[in-house]
């Protein structure tokens, strides 16, 4: 892949690699709280986040466009971390899911075996054996807490790395159209997401948003932006001028849809 090629795509990068992130950081906390709640962790759940070379899931999708946005990028240092960090996480899950695996497919096997009348040399190997699935458990402690660990790191990082989107449309309008999922996953480090991009100016996202779902022809999903954009700010210097555009561009939905009807 060229420079010229990723450098194009930057802004579409940046968009899913926060994108990605908070989706499989949601269903990663699913198969955390289900193991801790129920005993079990998911394995079809982290078959499919992880995928595999002709199939990959969102893990690795994730993984290999933080490589291409962070590793010829202007982020520097704190963007490696970053890169590093969720390539670390999708490692991490790899080893869960195999031993997901052995724990939601052979455990429950090695609980029937043992039940069914074994004579003492066949209990004696299966005793030997099992062992390693109670390691098995606490291996899956282990990659959760580091799993956990590097994903609140990432929290921390993609403010700062992301202070260079604060004028990209795609990235304000992901985080208008998906506030729910970003505040989940950020929870009271939200603000502190919404400061690392735009600074002072946090009505600046709804704004943006506004345009981009104009020019994209939602219009009305841009009227709603708007409508937060002046809440937060109503003298805003671009509400007027983009109210007007809205309103123009709203005025020529009904009349397509009057004629169509």
């Amino acid at each position: 892949m060229s420079k010229a090629w990723i450098k194009a795509k930057r802004l579409e990068f940046a968009r899913d690699v926060l994108r990605d992130f908070c989706i499989s950081s949601k269903e990663l906390e699913a198969c955390f709280t289900s193991y801790e709640e129920a005993g079990r962790i998911g394995f079809p759940q982290l078959r499919e986040l992880t995928g595999q070379e002709m199939n990959k899931g969102l893990l690795w999708r994730l993984k290999d466009t933080a490589h291409l946005l962070f590793r010829h990028g202007e982020e520097g240092l704190m963007g490696r971390f970053l890169d590093w960090g969720l390539g670390y996480i999708f490692h991490e899950a790899v080893k869960l899911k195999e031993d997901a695996h052995q724990l939601e497919n052979y455990a429950p096997w090695f609980r029937e075996i043992a039940d069914s009348g074994l004579d003492e040399t066949e209990r004696g190997h299966m005793e030997r054996l099992t062992v390693v699935l109670g390691q098995t458990r606490e291996s899956i402690d282990r990659e959760i807490r580091r799993i956990r660990y590097i994903m609140d790191a990432c929290l921390d990082l993609f403010p700062v790395c992301y202070a260079q989107y604060a004028e990209s449309q795609l990235l304000a309008r992901y985080l208008f159209d998906q506030q729910d999922i970003v505040h989940e996953v950020f929870r009271d480090k939200y603000d502190a997401l919404i400061r690392g991009i735009y600074g002072e100016s946090p009505e600046n996202m709804p704004l943006l948003a506004a345009r981009s779902l104009r020019e994209g022809g939602w219009i009305e999903h841009a009227s709603r932006a708007l409508d937060e954009l002046e809440a937060m700010r109503p003298d805003h210097p671009g509400l007027g001028e983009e109210r007007a555009l809205i309103e123009q561009g709203l005025r020529t939905f009904r009349q397509r849809r009057f004629i169509a009807g």
